[in-house]
Order: structure tokens, then C-alpha cells, then sequence
């Protein structure tokens, strides 16, 4: 479907990071109305488009995660793939923004939904104010397209802050950084257990007894974090580590953090990653990811973000991570709470995944550790049929994202038979 490609193309020109998505609001707002839609924005930004009697609605977000040099996104095609050039693809969701595009412009009984600033706490499905015409929703926010996707996992962010005193220290300084890893979607990703930058940096911190000038790491709060960098005085020249460089940038007089050991302590014994394993759907059951740390000018800031499939674990890691950041005199909240979508299956799912296993035999049903808006959006509206499909999209929210262009023309004929089912 090389039309598919094309309008991701034009779609990836203009900037749509989370929080910085008018640009595209207004881009995605013309086309609907050029397709011949009525085209109504609600106060969080999501675009509801729709034609004709439509009896199926197509739904993606129109923000993504950028990374490296994004907004600025540079794409070109290796090896079968969809890549972009020191910046995160987008891929996640543009992939199922073009395909709606498609969809739109095909097909005279229509209906779309796109959400805003997903990537940061699903803000747009939970304040949806749209009704829809359909009472079957088609997501297409999924990244491997043998799955039709029934479930996904709830989650809540967690903020802690505290304010410390600066201390004035003459040593020698050191500027240190974490380089090399890979990060990823902190959902999707974190079964593997890739290393967090945060985590290693504060590690040599500590057993290099460094005392804390300013700390930064981590890039998104749904992001494993990828960088991290430090200026440090140490009593004496560190041995050098794997995926570690520092440099020294001589001897002077800083100012120090007098929390910069607390600090330490929180980050080095906090729990990242992976907390329990689903054996029955084989996924990820409750994770918590160690986001973002930063300490400077007077004050730390740390965010994580929890996710689980099961309700009851979900609101126990928010409880233990509270109590366990709150023993350090920090304050702390949560927000962004959602429930896990719990899997079912339905007359729709039954139809998608019988179109799915026509283009792929070995198509199946799927709950995936992730958050999903088609989640929160069947709960809002009473017997909407929710499922959630997807090209192969791999290390999403990351310098390295990339998808699969075969992947894109075989999800792009599901969706458009389906959408011609119901014509």
C-alpha cells in the first residue's frame, strides 16, 4: 500500500511531539474535511471525523515520543524497513494515522478517531468527550501484526520531589556520562531487562564515593532510559567501566548536593524493570520503570511509571513505591491512573482475527503490557467492541525504532476489508 506509506511520509514532515501537537491537530483537521467528513475537535484536542452510516471506527493517536532530533524526522527505507535518521520514527502511531488517512479518502461510510497525547498518559482518551456513530472500534496501535489484541496492561505515574541545600566543596571535578544502551518502550520492551542508563551511572557513582555537583538522566517517563550524564567530584580518579566515559575538568570549588547520598541511595535501591510474569498469556504482568532523575539548582526530581494487568498488583506497586520514595522525606503523588482493559473476546474481535488469519495463518488473540486507549475509550462508551491491531514496529519510543514495510501493506488490507465489510 504504497499510499499508506506516502501519507506517513507527509505526516512525519510536521511536528507532533506529545504537548506540541497543534501543528498537526490543524494538518489532520483539513484532510478529514478534504475527504468529504464533518470534522469536530474536542477540548483535549482528540479529532473525531466521519461520513456516510459508518459501522466501524478506526482510532490512533496523532502524537509520538521524540527522541534524538525528533521533531525533526528524517525517513528512509533500509532492508525492508522504515527508518529515520537520529531521531525516533514515529512509526508509533503515524503508521495507523496514514492508514486512517487511507481509509478516509477510500471508503464512503467512515468513521475516525484520532487521540491526543497518548504517549503521555493516554491524556486524550481519558478525556474523550466525543460520542461515536459505531459501535465497533478498530485500534491500530499494536506492533506485531500476528496479534489481535483483546487486553492491555493499566498504569500510573509517580512524581517525587525534594528540595536539598548546596554545600560549597573544592575537589576535583569530573563530568561523567552513560552511553550505549539501548532503552525502549517501557511496556513493551522491559521483559528483555535492558539496563538503564540511570541506574548504571548512579552504581559508579556510589562505589567511586563521587559526591553529586547535578545529576540527569532519562528521556520520557515511558521511555527505559537511554542517557545519563553527571558532574561529580570524587576523591580520586575512577577505573573505567564498560559504556561508561568520564573526563576530569580540574580542580574548583562547587556547590554539592547535601541530599546527593539520599539521592544515591534512592536510585541504587529502588526495584526497576520487572516485578511478575503472566505465564498464561506469556507477557509481562507488573513492571515499574525508573524514568527520569535529575538533581540540581536545590532540587531532585524522579518520575516512574508502573504498569500492570492485573488491578489489584497495579495499585500495590503504587503503594510500595509511595511508601518507598516518602521514607526518604520526599513528597510524592500519583496521577494518570488507568485500569487494566481485561481480555474478551467478541463477534468483532472473532471478525478481525478471521480477516487476520487470511493474510497470516498463524494470527492469534493477544494481551499485551502496554497501555492501549481502546481500553479506556470501551469503557467510557457502554458496548463498544474493542480490539487493537498493528504492523511489525520494533524498539519504539528510541533512536533505533523502526517498521516493517511488508508488515504495513498486510495490516492495511485487514483494516480496509474489514472497513469494506461494513460498507
Amino acid at each position: 500500500m504504497q499510499e499508506v506509506i506516502s501519507h506517513f511520509k507527509e505526516f512525519s514532515k510536521i511536528p507532533h511531539c506529545s504537548f506540541e501537537t497543534e501543528k498537526m491537530k490543524d494538518f489532520l483537521v483539513e484532510y478529514a474535511k478534504s475527504c468529504g467528513c464533518e470534522v469536530s475537535v474536542d477540548s483535549v484536542g482528540n479529532i473525531h471525523a466521519f461520513k456516510g452510516d459508518p459501522k466501524v471506527c478506526l482510532q490512533s493517536h496523532y502524537d509520538m515520543v521524540c527522541m534524538g532530533v525528533a521533531p525533526k524526522v528524517e525517513i528512509y527505507e533500509e532492508e525492508g524497513y522504515l527508518k529515520a535518521k537520529d531521531s525516533s520514527l514515529g512509526a508509533d502511531n503515524g503508521i495507523g494515522c496514514a492508514i486512517m488517512m487511507e481509509a478516509m479518502r477510500k471508503f464512503e461510510h467512515i468513521e475516525c478517531l484520532f487521540t491526543n497525547d497518548e504517549e503521555v498518559g493516554l491524556v486524550g482518551a481519558n478525556g474523550l468527550e466525543h460520542n461515536l456513530k459505531s459501535k465497533k472500534l478498530l485500534n491500530l496501535d499494536h506492533e506485531h501484526d500476528t496479534e489481535v489484541t483483546i487486553g492491555c496492561a493499566g498504569g500510573v505515574d509517580v512524581f517525587v520531589d525534594l528540595d536539598y541545600e548546596e554545600l560549597i566543596k573544592e575537589g576535583e571535578v569530573y563530568e561523567i556520562e552513560v552511553y550505549g544502551f539501548k532503552g525502549g518502550h517501557s511496556g513493551v520492551d522491559i521483559l528483555s531487562n535492558p539496563t538503564s542508563s540511570i541506574k548504571t551511572l548512579a552504581s559508579f557513582i556510589k562505589r567511586n564515593n563521587g559526591e553529586l555537583v547535578s545529576f540527569s538522566g532519562g528521556e520520557r517517563i515511558n521511555s527505559i532510559p537511554k542517557y545519563a550524564k553527571a558532574r561529580v567530584i570524587f576523591p580520586q580518579t575512577p577505573k573505567e567501566e564498560k559504556h561508561i566515559t568520564f573526563k576530569s575538568l580540574g580542580v574548583s570549588k562547587e556547590r554539592v548536593s547535601a541530599k546527593g547520598k539520599e539521592f544515591l541511595a534512592m536510585l541504587n535501591a529502588f526495584s526497576h524493570g520487572l516485578r511478575s510474569y503472566n505465564s498464561e498469556l506469556q507477557i509481562a504482568q507488573t513492571s515499574i520503570n525508573l524514568a527520569i532523575a535529575k538533581l540540581d539548582g536545590g532540587k531532585i526530581r524522579i518520575e516512574l511509571f508502573a504498569r500492570s494487568n492485573d488491578e489489584g498488583e497495579l495499585r500495590a506497586i503504587e503503594f510500595e513505591t509511595m511508601e518507598f520514595f516518602l521514607s526518604f522525606g520526599a513528597n510524592v503523588r500519583a496521577d494518570n491512573f488507568y485500569l487494566p482493559w481485561e481480555p474478551k473476546t467478541s463477534e468483532f474481535s472473532e471478525e478481525v482475527l478471521r480477516v487476520m488469519k487470511t493474510h497470516n495463518p498463524k494470527a492469534s488473540y493477544y494481551a499485551i503490557h502496554a497501555g492501549l486507549e481502546c481500553g479506556i475509550i470501551g469503557a467510557k462508551i457502554a458496548g463498544l467492541e474493542c480490539c487493537s491491531i498493528g504492523p511489525n514496529i520494533y524498539n519504539p519510543h528510541s533512536t533505533d525504532e523502526r517498521c516493517e514495510i511488508d508488515s504495513v501493506e498486510r495490516i492495511s488490507k485487514v483494516v480496509f476489508e474489514i472497513v469494506n465489510n461494513h460498507q
